[in-house]
């Protein structure tokens, strides 16, 4: 049963507001003590391991997960309190979860434009002439322009993944969340991706933005501010020895709030990633390797 539309009543004002969150999945903890605020028109990019919890906070903060304990606001409106399907489609979402979502015969056009009504398989909507050339000209930027006609299940999953930016894209967000949008794709076509990542974050100061990723290598300019997830106690090897002991790892937190160059530290990612890494910035981008 759908939840009513609570109009007078608001929470945060924060494009994102997560407060003491906490995530169960068969009696396992995932996430623990999770407290994250991002300000409307701020850029974030969510950094850590795989396996640490982030697609469980992706889900949550676009409306397709709930916490076991803690309030997640988005946009105003407490996850759990207010019809999601009101302000879903004031949140663009590329991910791997919403892929899936999608009928394979569906036409990656009709999966941009939907983004309008925030659904996915185009039925008996329709959409004006000038909305179908918006799609068209959001594909045109990314060089996906040909994939107009075809079906989503014979995509690559390069293809797939600029299929989804373009939707997040479409309903001009306030609040943008791309969940590793540079998966399946090739040096040129992850540049590509990346510098319009780069201009929304340098150009667009209305938008909220928040870039989720594993790769240091893979975040564009402008985006100013990073969560690192970590584990609650000990470091990624230490979770390697409790899998290998048959042991569940500690949950997944965020170990640090802030500016990229205090956060990118040797020291913390050579601790989360459980190996002696070295971190560098060159020309705005940056990389680590084994020191």
């Amino acid at each position: 049963m759908s939840l009513a539309v609570n109009k007078g009543q608001r929470w945060s004002d924060a494009a994102i507001d997560l407060q003491h969150v906490e995530f169960r999945r068969q009696r396992r903890v995932i996430l623990h003590n999770v407290n994250l605020r991002i300000e409307p028109g701020e850029k974030w990019v969510l950094f850590g391991p795989n396996g640490i919890g982030k697609s469980s906070l992706v889900a949550m903060m676009s409306t397709r997960g709930y916490p076991s304990s803690g309030t997640v606001d988005i946009l105003g409106n407490r996850l759990g309190k207010v019809d999601v399907f009101s302000y879903r489609n004031r949140i663009g979402l590329s991910s791997a979860e919403l892929s899936r979502a999608f009928p394979p015969n569906e036409d990656p056009l009709d999966a941009v434009v939907t983004a309008l009504t925030a659904i996915t398989g185009r039925w008996r909507d329709s959409y004006s002439e000038e909305e179908i050339q918006s799609a068209r000209a959001l594909m045109r930027r990314f060089g996906i322009e040909y994939l107009c006609g075809k079906q989503m299940v014979k995509l690559s999953e390069g293809e797939r993944t600029r299929v989804l930016i373009c939707r997040s894209l479409m309903a001009s967000p306030e609040l943008l969340i791309l969940d590793e949008p540079t998966t399946g794709l090739d040096l040129g076509g992850r540049e590509l991706v990346i510098k319009a990542l780069s201009d929304i974050g340098t150009q667009d100061s209305t938008m909220s933005v928040l870039l989720v990723t594993h790769r240091l290598e893979e975040i564009p300019q402008g985006f100013n501010q990073v969560a690192i997830m970590g584990r609650e106690q000990g470091d990624e090897s230490q979770a390697q020895q409790d899998a290998a002991s048959g042991d569940d790892p500690q949950p997944g937190t965020i170990v640090y709030r802030g500016d990229l160059e205090h956060g990118f530290t040797d020291q913390r990612m050579s601790s989360i990633f459980g190996m002696n890494l070295h971190v560098t910035q060159q020309q705005g981008r940056w990389s680590a390797f084994l020191a």
